[in-house]
């Protein structure tokens, strides 16, 4: 997989807009985008929008990594 920072602010914490990552097969197939922010990860396959994405919070991302 090829995961390139679409947006990145100079700030290294992470605010309310989060940080956007860009995920791509190896053949550069775009796969979707990762949305890191305070509150948790949204996961926007394709070209989903960011509302649309699949939100979890922190806990349930930890709890799920746990397993």
């Amino acid at each position: 997989m090829k995961v390139n920072i679409r947006t990145f602010s100079v700030d290294m914490k992470v605010k309310n807009n989060g940080i956007k990552f860009e995920v791509r097969d190896n053949d550069d197939t775009f796969r979707g985008n990762c949305y890191l922010t305070r509150t948790g990860i949204t996961w926007c396959e394709g070209r989903t929008t960011r509302a649309n994405g699949n939100a979890i919070s922190w806990n349930d991302f930890i709890n799920r990594m746990n397993e």
